[in-house]
């Protein structure tokens, strides 16, 4: 049964769609590409099939994974994340790194091409400059600004 916190706060919200256990290990093992349920449950030692195949049903609702028949007698389908579901990539990533840090400290989240360390940072666009977490905060968003259209009322009608 998934929690409700009863919280109007995003990351309150956002834990009752992914905050329950196994979710966000399903999203880690679907961001190398899809899957196919047995190879998700291989991937999951302990996790049981009935609550994997709640997780991805659930999942699934919620516009993150998608299925995709690969056979239709039986019926069997491989996952894949949506577009939506491949923006968790930030949130796992974000974890890891962060138990790379404070668990893992003799590990560290690389570069694949030059080996290097990497960071994930809050950056604002607009300036072109990193914020620091104590500089973020949660605010409605500015109104996407629409393109106007001449209305018919105020369109002028010349003669000739």
């Amino acid at each position: 049964m998934p929690k409700h916190y009863g919280q109007p706060c995003p990351v309150a919200k956002s834990l009752e769609l992914v905050g329950e256990r196994w979710t966000l290990l399903v999203v880690r093992d679907l961001l190398a590409g899809p899957r196919r349920f047995q190879d998700l449950q291989t991937s999951l030692p302990g996790i049981a099939p009935n609550i994997l195949s709640e997780r991805i049903k659930r999942m699934e609702e919620h516009g993150l994974v998608a299925p995709r028949l690969y056979s239709d007698h039986p019926p069997r389908a491989e996952y894949a994340l949506t577009d939506k579901g491949r923006e968790l990539g930030l949130v796992v990533g974000a974890l890891a790194q962060w138990g790379a840090h404070h668990v893992y400290p003799q590990h560290a989240l690389v570069h694949e091409d030059c080996g290097h360390a990497v960071k994930l940072v809050y950056f604002c666009p607009e300036c072109s400059r990193r914020v620091r977490g104590e500089g973020v905060k949660l605010a409605r968003a500015p109104r996407r600004r629409r393109a106007r259209q001449p209305s018919r009322s105020s369109a002028t009608v010349t003669k000739s």
